[in-house]
């Protein structure tokens, strides 16, 4: 039996991450962290890889920080100030660097109760789709936390600053149909039919050249940081590197000839 607290499988170009950890309701630990970041670096790696989903085993998706490692003063909770801080620095925050860096879209499929940090992990995917049964909270102010993991940057970007606000400062949970109308999820599905959504999702997405939808997933990205001349400078900088692969040509004769094109990710 697999010690793993996150399990992966593959179907062709697609890359399926599931957090299973049954006994702390899929939290965040230092093994899930490692685990998580190895997975997206060996996704990066791979050019046989056009896209990714995060999801949960079980009725939650990750419950966030660990409860009992708070209590006890272990993990992040230990050593002084200074200590604290490069214990987030180089534990917990390199999720955010891995999930920004990943160069194929994300799809968070969430099953369950998205809280904290695992919300947090939610907001860094490309795409959010969810459960009927799915809540999400960003509850760090209800235990006397702020968000360490990324979430400050990543839920103003997803909903916007007067949203994310009032979820930050209440720390109250919001359900699936919340998150829809404030744009924190793309769709809500019935829970049987969520994993089979993001799949179909996913195909829908490796349909296409491999590089363009890396340099396509990166752009989208870049650009919700940057100014308007920066991000036309970098598009004008993908779009001559794309060009020049034998998919993008392959894509046009196939529109041009009226058949279906056949892509090798070169």
């Amino acid at each position: 039996m697999s010690d793993e607290v996150l399990k992966i499988s593959r179907d062709g170009p697609v890359v399926t991450m599931t957090i299973d950890d049954p006994t702390t309701r899929n939290a965040l630990s230092p093994q899930l962290r490692a685990e998580l970041v190895a997975a997206l670096e060996a996704i990066n790696a791979d050019m046989g890889v056009s896209c990714a989903i995060l999801t949960g085993a079980g009725d939650v998706f990750c419950a966030g920080g660990n409860l009992k490692a708070m209590y006890a003063r272990e993990g992040h909770f230990a050593g002084n100030t200074a200590e604290t801080r490069r214990s987030y620095m180089h534990g917990v925050q390199t999720i955010a660097r891995a999930m920004y860096d990943c160069e194929v879209p994300l799809i968070a499929a969430v099953n369950g109760a998205a809280m904290g940090a695992g919300m947090d992990f939610a907001t860094m995917c490309t795409i959010r789709i969810a459960s009927d049964r799915a809540k999400f909270a960003e509850n760090f102010i209800k235990l006397g936390l702020t968000s360490a993991a990324g979430g400050a940057w990543f839920l103003n970007r997803a909903i916007g600053t007067s949203a994310a606000a009032e979820m930050t400062l209440t720390g109250e949970a919001i359900d699936a149909a919340q998150a829809l109308a404030c744009g924190l999820v793309s769709r809500v599905v019935e829970h049987d039919a969520l994993l089979e959504t993001a799949r179909q999702i996913a195909n829908r997405i490796t349909r296409n050249p491999a590089h363009s939808i890396r340099l396509n997933t990166r752009l989208l990205r870049e650009s919700a940081r940057l100014d308007l001349p920066a991000s036309l400078e970098m598009a004008a900088s993908m779009q001559a590197i794309v060009q020049q692969t034998e998919d993008q040509y392959e894509a046009v004769a196939a529109a041009v000839e009226k058949r279906r094109p056949v892509f090798k990710g070169k």
